[in-house]
């Protein structure tokens, strides 16, 4: 039982690191400088990682669970 609490953390730390890397790149697409102040640098990158981290976070958990609801469908037809 450990052991499947275990793989179910790693997995989950694995998806949040992937796709909050993966929204990052995605969000470099962006141009934001007809948002961003001038000499505001250091705020639009700290934006870009909270934006990253929130997006990221919120399709991490869209995958776990449909992961997680597709292993449950078998008990329900079994």
């Amino acid at each position: 039982m450990d052991t499947y609490f275990a793989f179910q953390s790693v997995t989950g730390l694995i998806s949040h690191i992937f796709f909050i890397g993966i929204t990052f790149y995605a969000l470099q697409a962006v141009m934001p400088d007809a948002w961003i102040r001038k000499n505001r640098v250091f705020q639009a990158q700290l934006l870009y990682i909270l934006l990253s981290i929130a997006i990221g976070s919120a399709v991490s958990n869209f995958f776990l669970d449909i992961s997680y609801w597709s292993r449950q469908l078998p008990a329900l037809f079994g």
